[in-house]
């Protein structure tokens, strides 16, 4: 946070035909409305299957590279550092490939009585052994960032702390083979559960970080099996193009100069639409259904997780995703929720991340909505 400033944030949700494809950025950024060198943080969804294998994410997040290292005056390879890049693969059922872009700047002052707004922070974790992810050494690792990212956006209070995305790396055959050459024990040998385990941990870590889960509960065997330990605010993804976590907060806070607001619930499971609707009436005055104009023209995006219900059922009803050995019950989840979330927002280019493990409630998962502030309507103010 710079001393005496303010931050103002944009976002913006730009559709793409493929996890490559940039024009739409790019039209913005030509136009003068994105200024390249304020982008702060990046939130994709891309294509791909969100498996071990989904080289979408990494596609994506080169193709920002390049477009942002001419703006930024450093080489692609370096724009990891000062840009939050988070690529989310699997658009499944309808959800719409795209990405939400968040532009930050510092300003002396906010008009005045705008109340809180939007503020964004980033961080990014040390570079983690294969045999430290999904373990404590992950859980404490993002409980700094976490903090840290709170500083970075100007929010004081955890409670003024609304989403916190977190990208973390995946053990894959390569990493699980060097541990055990040095004699180290990696927490599983299976690349596709090693994601649960790094999303969990990564999970954990914000949890702590924001008071709603005690250090003292934690432990190594508490990843992946105490489902009572959970962040209602965390949202983790892991993928192949990373060794260390990178986190962004997403806030409000007194005195930004953002013409936005970010407000969230959670999600009791996949089929949950009433909180959803509960918290854009409650937070923001818009029935989904009454005001569904004045929703669609500030709604930014919805920012959820999804998965299948670890117990095999949703409101007592047996499903059958987590038994399906053609398509990964990751993969369903994303679908439903997908659906869920669009009825409500009556648009499908939704941020839906599958795989829920410690994020909200065993089956459920918590969902934040980022909307544009009607100055004209004091609800907003």
């Amino acid at each position: 946070m710079n001393a005496g400033r303010v931050q103002q944030v944009q976002v913006w949700r730009i559709p793409c035909s493929g996890p490559g494809d940039l024009s739409g950025a790019r039209a913005l950024i030509d136009a003068g409305e994105i200024v390249a060198a304020d982008i702060v943080a990046v939130m994709g969804k891309t294509e791909g299957n969100g498996c071990v294998n989904d080289f979408t994410r990494e596609y994506a997040s080169s193709a920002w590279c390049h477009l942002l290292a001419p703006a930024l005056g450093c080489t692609p390879d370096a724009v990891h550092a000062r840009v939050a890049l988070v690529m989310s693969g699997g658009t499944e059922g309808v959800l719409s490939p795209h990405f939400t872009v968040f532009t930050r700047r510092w300003v002396a002052e906010a008009p005045a009585g705008l109340g809180k707004r939007l503020v964004v922070g980033v961080a990014h974790t040390r570079a983690f052994l294969p045999e430290e992810l999904g373990r404590t050494a992950q859980v404490d690792a993002t409980a700094e960032a976490v903090a840290e990212a709170m500083r970075d956006a100007g929010i004081e209070s955890a409670d003024d702390v609304h989403f916190v995305q977190v990208k973390c790396p995946l053990l894959t055959a390569a990493k699980v083979s060097a541990a055990l050459a040095r004699g180290a024990a990696p927490v599983t040998h299976d690349s596709y559960e090693s994601m649960g385990y790094s999303r969990g941990a990564s999970a954990l870590g914000v949890a702590v970080a924001l008071g709603e889960v005690a250090r003292e509960e934690v432990c190594d065997a508490s990843v992946m099996s105490d489902w009572r330990l959970f962040s209602a605010r965390a949202s983790a993804s892991a993928g192949i193009e990373l060794e260390d976590n990178v986190v962004i907060v997403l806030g409000e806070a007194q005195g930004s100069a953002s013409a936005f607001r970010i407000a969230h619930a959670v999600m009791r499971d996949a089929i949950d639409a009433a909180s959803v609707r509960a918290l854009l009436r409650d937070a923001f005055g818009l029935d989904p259904e009454r005001d569904a104009q004045a929703l669609s023209a500030r709604l930014v995006n919805l920012l959820a997780k999804a998965e299948a219900s670890p117990d095999g059922r949703v409101r007592d009803t047996r499903h059958t995703m987590l038994n399906d050995s053609d398509i990964h019950s990751t993969r369903h989840a994303r679908a439903v929720v997908g659906g869920v979330l669009a009825s409500v927002a009556g648009h499908t280019a939704l941020y839906v991340s599958g795989g829920a493990e410690h994020q909200g409630p065993a089956g459920g998962g918590p969902v934040a909505a980022i909307l544009r502030v009607d100055d004209t309507d004091s609800t907003f103010s």
